[in-house]
């Protein structure tokens, strides 16, 4: 009885590996043929990519005080500030929601 169910979940497993990326790619469609982004959207923006850019942008801060000396020393303190603190803030503040 163990091999039978073990064999239906190697095919359960090998059948979402196969259709995973037909499905994302329909999800994706209904994005990027809109011209205005939906509700649903909106709301997954709010919910779970704005938290994450949030604390993308503490975490690049933090990251960008620690290496301030040696980016000083490099003499690229702006490209540092631009890439760790600049782009994930613009991403996370800037951006009209629901817009990826």
């Amino acid at each position: 009885m163990r091999n039978v169910t073990k064999s239906w979940m190697v095919f359960g497993v090998i059948a979402a590996l196969i259709c995973g990326p037909f499905a994302s790619a329909a999800l994706a469609a209904e994005y990027f043929e809109a011209s205005e982004p939906g509700g649903g959207a909106m709301v997954f923006d709010f919910l779970v990519i704005r938290p994450i850019g949030l604390a993308a942008t503490v975490i690049g801060s933090a990251f960008w005080l620690v290496s301030l000396p040696f980016s000083a020393s490099g003499d690229n303190v702006g490209t540092a500030t631009e890439k760790l603190v600049k782009e994930p803030a613009a991403y996370t503040f800037k951006r009209p929601l629901g817009e990826f």
